[in-house]
């Protein structure tokens, strides 16, 4: 009997980063486990690289540059790191028309993202602006809050706003200064044979997350 005609059961542990687990990953396992009630799921949304081997996990779900060669990679698509603000803030101020615009701005930093030091693409290289701004959280939901509320710019990435922009709730800006978009991965040990709720969830994940490039505040820029 092979793999793929086993009915697929036991365990099986999943990791994804906390926002895009919550948004993206957490309701594809809910589905998952509907068709395929024999698995028993556990989903650790984490913000750190957790090592698969080391920590028992069978598949990950990676945004960003992979460091570890040892694991099998499948590609999901890609993000971007934008710049936002509310309508209300720019009615209120100069819309940018450069990064270094925002060094007469109000920034909303995040340090557990750009933090103070904002990277940007031009003519294919990068460059940096030291944003300044009277607020600064560790943690994304607070950030995206205060530019909702026309506080300032806010640099993020695309998935973490992409329901504010498609509500018109936060405006783009630099869109052509963007870095190069950030890849998103599946990615799990090598295995002669993987099990068949392994193979059967990553051909999931790949199907149900490959509608991200239609949302329009996902898709590739083009920078300069």
């Amino acid at each position: 009997l092979t793999t793929d005609a086993v009915e697929p059961s036991g365990q099986l542990t999943i990791t994804a980063p906390v926002l895009f687990g919550q948004m993206y990953v957490a309701p594809a396992v809910t589905r998952f486990v509907q068709k395929h009630d024999k698995v028993r799921v556990n989903l650790l949304l984490l913000d750190r690289v957790a090592n698969l081997l080391e920590e028992h996990i069978d598949v990950g779900i990676r945004i960003g540059p992979l460091e570890d060669s040892t694991l099998v990679a499948q590609p999901l698509g890609s993000v971007r790191r934008m710049v936002v603000a509310s309508p209300d803030y720019m009615s209120r101020h100069d819309v940018p028309q450069h990064p270094r615009d925002l060094l007469k701005a109000n920034c909303v930093r995040f340090s557990g993202g750009a933090g103070p030091w904002w990277t940007f693409h031009e003519s294919g290289k990068p460059f940096t602006v030291p944003v300044t701004g009277n607020l600064e959280f560790n943690h994304v939901a607070p950030a995206a809050e205060a530019c909702l509320a026309g506080l300032g710019f806010g640099m993020f990435i695309s998935y973490q706003v992409a329901h504010h922009i498609a509500q018109n709730h936060l405006q783009v800006v630099l869109e052509s200064f963007e870095p190069p978009p950030r890849p998103i991965h599946v990615v799990y040990p090598h295995a002669r044979l993987l099990p068949a709720r392994t193979k059967v969830f990553i051909e999931w994940i790949k199907q149900e997350l490959k509608d991200l490039h239609s949302q329009p505040s996902l898709q590739t820029s083009h920078p300069r």
